[in-house]
């Protein structure tokens, strides 16, 4: 994909009639970086570098359209292949042991969870790594969607991750979700106990040819499976945590009575907060009270 993006912007640059110098100038990179794009050598472009060249040589979004392609090639092997599988399969199913699913998160939910991972250089690699997340939620919205079935653990409602509001805001995204008749979400609470999905999160992809890959993830690692034989265990674990979970309207009470908590909070001040609002109201009442004691009560005169 880098080569193909390389050989766009070089037809590009060529019928436009710049020279790599030129067009380094516009986009504000030097000449060498061009080559590099060119070639398919070196460093991937940046998405701001992709719609800086989109712009000057007026390719009407084609290089920021082929960007992510060229983005997922920075990616171990296996995290390719699961993200190509995603995108074709006609089932997805996923336990979520942290956080929502990234086919479901909002942007600000999102961001906070890839702000701390530990690959991340710097604020662009974050607005590339947000920008392709938020774009393969477009597959839900597309003829071929799949069907997406969702197990949440209940850590996954209970931890604020961005704050009280951005996860208010989750929550009532899932709330929104759930009116798709393709979008199914269960919640699996803390008292149904030990499980067989406990040491992190898992996915069962279901392909157009009816076969099927499992994907289980850490925190700082992820596996793609698909010998038959292992996949087979992966979906009997699911098919057992799903039978664990609330049913689905009942899940949806659990998430909105959250969410409601999470909403309410948002207006209650932080301790600090609540402890300064205390003090001042102590000093109030105590000049109120001095007040009052040193004011003459009308009707009545003065003490023999």
């Amino acid at each position: 994909m880098a080569a193909l993006f390389g050989s766009r912007v070089r037809k590009l640059r060529t019928a436009a009639g710049l020279t790599q110098a030129e067009l380094g100038r516009r986009v504000h990179v030097v000449s060498t970086r061009i080559t590099q794009i060119e070639r398919a050598s070196g460093a991937k472009p940046t998405l701001e570098l992709a719609r800086a060249l989109d712009t000057v040589l007026g390719a009407d979004n084609l290089l920021v359209e082929l960007w992510p392609y060229v983005y997922r090639e920075a990616f171990p092997d296996w995290s390719r292949a699961f993200i190509a599988h995603s995108e074709r399969a006609v089932s997805i199913r996923q336990y979520a042991a942290h956080v929502v699913p990234g086919l479901l998160q909002t942007q600000d939910y999102a961001r906070a969870v890839l702000s701390v991972g530990v690959t991340l250089s710097g604020d662009e690699q974050l607005e590339e790594r947000l920008t392709a997340r938020m774009g393969r939620q477009e597959r839900l919205r597309s003829p071929d969607r799949p069907e997406l079935w969702v197990v949440l653990d209940e850590a996954v409602l209970r931890r604020p991750i961005g704050g009280r509001a951005v996860m208010g805001a989750q929550l009532a995204r899932l709330l929104e979700a759930v009116r798709e008749r393709h979008i199914t979400v269960q919640v699996l609470p803390f008292d149904q106990g030990e499980h067989g999905a406990m040491g992190g999160s898992l996915t069962v992809l279901t392909l157009p040819d009816r076969s099927e890959v499992a994907y289980t993830e850490g925190a700082h690692y992820g596996q793609l499976v698909e010998d038959p034989t292992e996949v087979e265990r992966f979906v009997v674990t699911y098919d057992r945590l799903r039978a664990e979970a609330l049913p689905p309207l009942m899940s949806l009470d659990v998430i909105r009575s959250v969410m409601e908590g999470y909403n309410h909070g948002a207006n209650v001040p932080s301790r600090s907060e609540r402890r300064r609002l205390a003090q001042e109201q102590l000093q109030q009442s105590g000049r109120g009270r001095l007040r009052r004691g040193g004011r003459r009560i009308p009707g009545r005169g003065p003490r023999p």
